[in-house]
């Protein structure tokens, strides 16, 4: 009751017109000046949002920035909102926490539902193809409109944003980490978030006995293909490496090289080390910035 008390009256339910039709999410203030933390899949294609608070106070607003790459956007209100809901830290979350879903699924504004956190770490694919990392697993009832909504802790605070319902009893939440509110601080300031780009796709691989024990890891990166005059194509990296660190910093999968490629990496001289035909081969990338659409 508490949660629902303090958290409840800054989410609002979001209707969006696209030049395809209409949908619906939920939406939750998170300054005072009247920004709105939501799924970027609940306002792509928007032509019009507007948002209604569980007062019935209602607002357009506008789409500030979206990021598919995370599915978080955030939104602006054209007019007064409630006060903004506290920033939590999904970092601190363990397995087994209760935690409390509102939104607005099915159109039932005003929902709360409440679970346990499932797991924590799971990986999403989003639409863009990449995936985002940390996801937060809970068995918190989710239903299409709770989209965008938030996942908060017992204390009443944000620690995710609800993005999937992949079964019954199984909901998904992008969590509010490190990571993620450079992401809405990026989006909120400049509409934008810029990512680095070397043009390698890849899979984890185990190490045999003697690379293991120069990288200190039991599996690389393998490269499997090279876009073509990519950074990492002018560079001379090849298919058949395995990636063992970029920057000094080890690289055991995909999602380790991805969590790199960050804006700080764009256009910097980035030592990448390689085992290649039984040796160790340090090849010089320097990141673009990565295009999306």
């Amino acid at each position: 009751m508490r949660v629902a008390q303090t958290v409840l009256p800054s989410v609002a339910a979001v209707s969006v017109r696209t030049r395809e039709g209409a949908g619906a999410g939920s939406a939750s203030v998170i300054t005072g000046e009247g920004h709105l933390l939501t799924s970027a899949h609940v306002v792509d294609g928007a032509v019009r949002v507007e948002l209604v608070f569980p007062d019935g106070s209602e607002a357009e607003a506008s789409v500030v920035g979206a990021d598919p790459l995370s599915d978080l956007a955030v939104l602006h209100a054209h007019g007064d909102t409630p006060p903004p809901v506290r920033m939590g830290d999904a970092a601190t979350l363990g397995v087994g926490q209760l935690v409390v879903a509102l939104g607005n699924p099915r159109g039932l504004s005003g929902s709360v539902t409440a679970g346990i956190v499932s797991a924590l770490g799971r990986s999403l694919p989003t639409r863009s193809g990449r995936v985002i990392d940390e996801v937060i697993q809970t068995d918190a009832a989710l239903n299409p409109g709770n989209s965008g909504g938030v996942l908060a802790d017992s204390a009443g605070r944000m620690i995710g944003v609800n993005t999937a319902v992949a079964g019954i009893g199984l909901g998904l939440a992008v969590p509010i980490n490190a990571t993620t509110r450079e992401i809405i601080d990026a989006l909120r300031t400049t509409g934008r978030v810029r990512r680095a780009w070397l043009g390698i796709a890849g899979s984890t691989v185990p190490l045999g006995p003697e690379v293991a024990l120069k990288a200190g890891s039991k599996v690389g990166m393998q490269v499997v293909s090279i876009v073509p005059d990519s950074p990492a194509a002018v560079a001379g990296a090849r298919v058949g490496d395995i990636v063992l660190s970029l920057d000094g910093v080890p690289i055991a999968n995909p999602t380790a090289l991805q969590r790199r490629m960050v804006e700080g990496a764009i256009g910097r001289r980035l030592e990448m080390t390689v085992w290649r035909g039984g040796a160790l081969v340090d090849v010089v990338v320097e990141p673009e910035e990565l295009r999306v659409g």
